[in-house]
């Protein structure tokens, strides 16, 4: 007896899609529309999904028949992927009553590079979200002008930060120094008793376990490279923080790739018993506000620091020194410690992570360990001396969003995009000390508003239609 056909063997299945209007979706209108088993005995065929129009395969996702994740791959024409998904998500009856819209929607679609998206940035997509850009400055940075990128859509942010950008070129710029490089991972792996954890414990921190381990890491990336790791016991689980060098990559996945395996080597030592629960056991920490990241640091850590002239205080900030040392002092420090602040003793410095992030392909989430950042300030010989101190920076110049092309250009325009061809490293290090910088140019900028009591006016100037 034959073998049941594709269309034979789902002829029977009950479509339970409301009926639409399928309008002018395809650009060459059917004179006759096709049965679903028509339709899914075409999909049978060898060229499968590609030999379907538009309308047919929508059908066919709403009827199940279709993963709407699996467009692309099925269609080898991301484009038309994401045309027919936002079909499929307008016309999906449990949700059409808020989703019919997306079809005509003002979200754009076309003309968008989404190979390189796909299997790296995003999935299910369905268009992109477009943002303005700004560029603040130009800012002197360590003796080179740098303009610098901001996606936002807060009005003022831009304007302000290159207010701040001239008040400190006018002190001869901004220097920065990097005190620290070290991405971090921190498992969690546990024991059936406490005498066995601590005596992993002790094993990690010796010579030859963290010889062992350090080994065991470096092996797995040309990059990454361990520096550190330490571990802190809680009842039968311990905590493990790995801290490496990345290269020029943020460095998530290199470090977690390290990470395990030498998870592996070491219960090849006598840890035979260990149970890893988690490869990440938040110990990290990553995207959580965390004591650990703004004492020990994670990313790159830097400090940035500007000399302001007194006149200069005065003319461009409409304030002067003494108003603003106090007001630093109040609002930054004492205000952020009656809070219980984690890190937050600065004025708005995820303003400009976050703007910068979204410009240069970061991963946004991580502004919340990357804005912890204390701002200092004091007279010194009557001109006012502004730092930003600021542990854990975390971003990197390869992979993730970086390889989009309009990002990519971002980082051009810092001079950072790619790999430092020479040293492996330095590209995203230079990124982290402008980010620093720039903030440094932000936190000047608001306490001065402030100080001089213009934030207001500022704001319905440039932040209202």
């Amino acid at each position: 007896m034959a073998s049941p056909t594709f269309a034979e063997k789902v002829a029977d299945t009950v479509i339970t899609t409301t009926e639409v209007d399928l309008k002018e979706f395809d650009e060459v209108p059917h004179q006759t529309k096709p049965t679903t088993s028509e339709s899914l005995e075409k999909f049978g065929h060898e060229s499968g999904a590609m030999a379907l129009t538009n309308d047919e395969i929508v059908k066919l996702s709403l009827a199940g028949k279709i993963p709407a994740h699996s467009l692309e791959k099925l269609l080898a024409d991301p484009a038309r992927a994401v045309k027919i998904r936002r079909a499929i998500v307008s016309r999906t009856s449990q949700t059409t009553s808020k989703t019919a819209s997306l079809e005509h929607s003002q979200l754009p679609y076309e003309d968008y590079d989404y190979g390189r998206a796909l299997g790296a940035c995003c999935e299910n997509i369905i268009g992109y979200m477009p943002t303005p850009v700004g560029v603040a400055g130009p800012l002197i940075i360590d003796g080179e002008s740098f303009y610098i990128p901001m996606a936002t859509t807060e009005g003022a942010l831009v304007a302000g930060t290159s207010r701040g950008c001239k008040a400190i070129n006018a002190g001869g710029g901004a220097s920065t120094v990097l005190t620290a490089d070290a991405m971090t991972r921190g498992p969690c792996v546990r024991f059936r008793t406490i005498s066995r954890a601590a005596k992993a414990k002790a094993w990690i921190e010796s010579s030859l376990g963290r010889a062992v381990m350090k080994e065991a890491f470096d092996s797995t990336s040309r990059f990454a490279r361990l520096q550190s790791i330490t571990a802190a016991l809680a009842g039968t689980e311990l905590f493990i923080r790995f801290r490496s060098t990345t290269g020029d990559a943020m460095g998530m996945n290199m470090i977690s790739k390290g990470a395990e395996h030498a998870l592996k080597v070491m219960a090849e030592n006598g840890f035979e018993d260990m149970l890893v629960i988690a490869i990440s056991g938040n110990y990290c920490t990553d995207k959580k506000p965390a004591a650990i990241n703004w004492i020990e640091g994670r990313g790159k850590s830097v400090v940035a620091e500007a000399i302001i002239p007194r006149d200069v205080v005065e003319k461009t900030l409409k304030t002067d020194v003494d108003t603003l040392v106090s007001l630093n002092t109040s609002k930054n420090l004492v205000g952020g410690a009656m809070a219980g602040s984690i890190g937050g003793f600065n004025a708005h410095a995820a303003n400009m992570i976050t703007a910068i992030f979204i410009a240069t392909g970061q991963d946004p989430a991580q502004n919340i360990a990357s804005s912890n950042c204390l701002t200092s300030m004091r007279s010194l010989d009557g001109d006012l001396q502004i730092t930003v101190s600021m542990p854990s920076i975390e971003v990197g110049t390869v992979g993730g969003g970086t390889i989009l092309k309009p990002q990519a250009a971002m980082l051009d325009l810092l001079g950072v995009r790619g790999s430092h061809q020479t040293n492996p490293g330095d590209n995203a290090k230079r990124l982290a000390r402008i980010i620093a910088a720039a903030v440094l140019a932000g936190e000047l900028n608001l306490c001065g508003a402030l100080a001089a009591g213009h934030l207001v006016a500022s704001h319905m100037k440039h932040n209202r239609k």
